[in-house]
Order: structure tokens, then sequence, then C-alpha cells
């Protein structure tokens, strides 16, 4: 369907949702808008479980707590999966250490000289990494210890732990502070690429050495989340900034339930959003379109119509698309998933057991 292209005047004082609806009308600008109004009109009903995804250098330009904490707070995020490097730079902020707007075309040789390091046109005493570490390592020596453990368990300590600065009156903000006050689970697919895995390698290396972190602890909890999601007879979504590790980590529940586990249904994504720079045409998984996605049943083939790509750089598109869904005071209650992370595997567990002949044959619920 064609509509004729008439846009009026802009004026000057137009609202975020205002300018997006009468302006952005073509290419990616129309995109980005056609993005918005999925997400306000179709994704953020109550029946929704929205998994918000975060790749490349985004806390460290101050989206955590400009954008991400804001929507967690409106109970619009129900889990979220994020590169390490997000997490650990979010607590810069948390810990109120200045990351400060510079240049891109500045000399790294005198950034290097003066103690400084950059990212992009961001730059930083290199202190802020050195309190950032000490301050990751002390906490995971108090809050982590015992068995095993996944990476939501450990946000959520370390996010405990911000929030007592934010209660203390310090005057941080933290995503990971907003992420354990709403119960949010914060997932990272690779602890070990990043600064806080980092630290928590170097407590393995101690003599009282430091627990285990079980990864499949986290695959098996993202995937009851849809599956518990669904079984209610409710849809789930991806709101993906970037793409890499995080995007696959979330768009992997469906393909784990259906072809791993061997349960009966389809378990893809009934709405996906995606702000990325990537080309489709390299073969890489950030760039991979949502049809491309419904040949591995991680999108559901009937909610195409529902799926939106927009190729504009997170920094620009994020802060418009959280502002759009805000609008007007939008918010949901908080679903609370952290809280109820054993319930769901237990009752993954459960299906799973009931399914292990068609899993263990190798045989899948449809072709």
């Amino acid at each position: 369907m064609s509509r004729r292209i008439a846009p009026p005047a802009i004026r000057g004082d137009e609202t975020v949702a205002e300018l997006v609806d009468a302006a952005m009308l073509a290419y990616n600008g129309a995109r980005l808008r056609e993005a918005c109004r999925l997400l306000r009109e179709q994704v953020l009903e109550g029946d929704v479980t929205v998994g918000l995804t975060l790749a490349g250098a985004l806390t460290p330009a101050g989206l955590g707590v400009s954008v991400v904490a804001p929507l967690i707070e409106r109970g619009l995020v129900d889990f979220v999966v994020s590169t390490g490097a997000n997490l650990y730079h979010d607590l810069h902020f948390a810990l109120d250490l200045p990351l400060d707007r510079s240049s891109p075309f500045v000399s790294d040789v005198e950034l290097r000289r003066a103690g400084r390091f950059r990212i992009y046109d961001v730059t930083a005493e290199i202190d802020v990494l050195f309190k950032t570490d000490r301050y990751v390592r002390d906490r995971m020596e108090e809050e982590v210890s015992g068995s095993a453990i996944g990476s939501a368990a450990l946000h959520h300590a370390l996010g405990r732990r911000a929030d007592e600065l934010e209660r203390q009156g310090k005057p941080g903000r933290s995503l990971l502070a907003a992420a354990y006050r709403a119960s949010v689970p914060v997932y990272v697919p690779s602890p070990g690429d990043s600064t806080i895995g980092m630290n928590l390698a170097a407590l393995a290396l101690r003599p009282a050495g430091a627990p285990a972190y079980d990864v499949s602890l986290d695959v098996n909890e993202t995937a009851a989340i849809v599956f518990d999601a669904k079984q209610r007879g409710g849809k789930t979504a991806a709101l993906i900034a970037g793409g890499g590790s995080p995007k696959n980590f979330l768009l992997q529940t469906g393909p784990h339930l259906e072809e791993i586990l061997g349960l009966g249904g389809d378990f893809g994504l009934d709405y996906f959003i995606q702000l990325t720079d990537a080309r489709p045409d390299t073969g890489g998984l950030s760039g991979a379109t949502p049809s491309e996605a419904v040949s591995w049943g991680k999108v559901l083939p009937e909610q195409l119509p529902s799926t939106v790509v927009c190729y504009v750089d997170s920094t620009v598109a994020l802060p418009v698309l959280a502002s759009y869904a805000m609008s007007g005071g939008r918010s949901r209650p908080a679903k609370r998933l952290y809280d109820r992370r054993g319930e769901l595997v237990d009752a993954l567990r459960r299906a799973a057991a009931s399914a292990t002949g068609a899993c263990a044959s190798g045989t899948r619920s449809r072709p």
C-alpha cells in the first residue's frame, strides 16, 4: 500500500514522537518510524516478554544511564543480553568516575603518554579502569562464592552493590542498579571477553580460587524465559542494538527449545527490531535479516511483517526509539524474571525430560 508523502513543515517545538511521525517518511528514517510504532503499539503490550541486546560501546557514550536504565525502570525491558564490556563501562557511571567527550582525531600516542585511553571520541584517565577493576574484584570476592554461577547472578550481585551506592546518595547511576531493582536478569554470552571476566579470571589464580562460571545456566535460563512466555500464551520480542554475540544468544532460544531439547511447538520470536550498521551480504550474524532467521526457527514466519531492521547507528536510533516508546508516560508492571529463574528452569527441565526420546534420537518437532 502506498501513501502520499506530504509532511507538514517542522516548527521547532515538536516532541521526538511528533518529529518521528511527521518527518521520517522514507529510507531508514521510515524504518526507524516503523520500529518506533511497532515497539509502542505492539511490542510493549503486557503479554509480550521483551529481551534487549546491547553490542558496541554504548555505555561509554552514556546510553546505559540515559536510555537503558529508564526503559528498565518503566518495565519496558524484561531481560538484557549484553557484551561484558558494556556492563564494565556501566560501572564507571555507578562509581561516578568521569568519561569525557573528546575527538576521534586526537593523538593516541599523546593520550598514552598522558595516561588516558580512548573509545573513538570518548576519553578518560587510565585510573578510571584501575579503580573500576579494584571495585569489581573486591565486590566479586565478597559476593560470589560457593557453587557455579551464571552471568545473571554475577550481574545481579554487582547491581545490588551499585544500588547501594545510589541509596547512599552517591551521584552515579547505573543500568545494573536499575536491573537489580526491577529484578531484570542481565546475561553476557561471552563472559571471558570483557574486563569483568578478566577480573574473575584473576581471582581464579589465587589459592582460594574463584567459583566456576557456568554458561549452560545462561543458555537454559534464557530459553526457559521464552518457553514460559509461550506456554502462558504470550509473545516474545527482541530489541537488538548492534548485533554480535548478544544478538545470536537471544535468537538461539527458539532453536534450543525446538532443535536441541526436542520440544513441540514453534518458539521463534514474535517481534524483531534491530538497529545495525552491518550488511547482510557478508554472511555475518550482525547483518543477518529476520527473514534469514525464519529458516532457523528463530523468528516465526507468520510474524515477518512484525520485524524491522534500521540501518542506523545505535547511538542515534536507540534514544529516539526509547523516547518514542516512553512518550505519554508509557510503562508496564515489571515481570521480575530474575526472581523466577529457578522456577522457570525447573519447568523447562520437566518439559525436556518428557521429550528426551525425541532429543536423544536426533529427531525434531518439525522438519
